[in-house]
């Protein structure tokens, strides 16, 4: 019997999740509530690289399925408002509980801790999670294309994009890179981390580049932890970071943002004056 991959586990305990969610709480898209208006997530990285610098996707996170427990103090309201004041363009929050230890709750808080758009940072494979989002108060939700059939995704961009959300498409390899540019979206995320085993490189992002057109904005996603990976990856064209693990190691979540991408943000800054 061949072992779970981690992307499989995640998947089988998010469809008794949901299948539990389901139970208690019916979802009406006649009906949907919203605590407030969507916040541009896509507007947002925008208007950082039009000013020439890194636009940073801080993230809220305290563990991981690899890591374990990595904040052991977790204070959503104070982390959020650390990376605000340090530069973020917007937030990623994960939501999920059984192997990344957040909840629903955790975006609520951030949200109304810092004025920048938030991701929520989960599996979705239900179109139940979609119309959650919305209600919880995501700006952007994350589409993870090893996760769902074209069918899926193409019906799950869709519907986030008729709720005025946006979509972060999140690839892995060239194969879902190319299943992913089929709906032309305005971000696509490439994940250094593999899913499967959890391993990671940088060299993923790199060796996808020539694959996508310049109308799309790229975000790299994970293993992005020194000065000079963020530098290889500048250098490189790519200027839209999701980091997470680098700064939540950190005391100041928001000082070691201001740290990491300090140097490229003073060069961009001089250019232009």
């Amino acid at each position: 019997m061949t072992t779970p991959t981690v992307l499989e586990k995640i998947i089988a305990e998010k469809r008794k999740h949901i299948a539990a969610q389901r139970v208690h709480r019916q979802m009406d898209p006649k009906a949907l509530h919203r605590p407030s208006s969507v916040r541009g997530f896509s507007d947002a990285l925008k208007a950082k690289q039009a000013l020439g610098l890194p636009a940073v996707i801080a993230e809220i996170k305290k563990g991981s399925p690899s890591k374990g427990v990595i904040r052991p103090n977790f204070d959503v309201a104070s982390i959020a408002a650390s990376y605000e004041r340090h530069g973020a363009a917007c937030l990623s929050c994960l939501t999920d509980e059984p192997f990344f230890f957040g909840c629903d709750a955790d975006l609520a808080t951030a949200r109304s801790s810092a004025a920048l758009p938030v991701l929520r940072k989960d599996f979705i494979i239900d179109e139940f999670q979609i119309y959650e989002s919305f209600e919880l108060g995501a700006d952007c939700i994350l589409l993870i294309v090893s996760a769902l059939t074209d069918e899926a995704l193409d019906a799950f961009y869709a519907l986030a994009i008729g709720l005025g959300l946006d979509v972060l498409i999140e690839v892995h390899d060239a194969a879902e890179c190319q299943r992913a540019l089929r709906l032309a979206p305005k971000l696509l995320g490439i994940n250094n981390r593999n899913l499967h085993d959890f391993s990671v490189s940088l060299d993923t992002t790199l060796g996808l580049l020539t694959q996508i057109p310049s109308e799309t904005l790229i975000i790299t996603e994970s293993g992005i932890h020194t000065e000079s990976d963020v530098r290889s990856m500048w250098t490189s064209g790519v200027g839209t970071f999701l980091v997470g693990e680098a700064f939540m190691r950190h005391p100041e979540p928001g000082e070691r943002l201001s740290a990491l991408f300090g140097a490229i943000q003073t060069t961009a800054t001089s250019k232009s004056d």
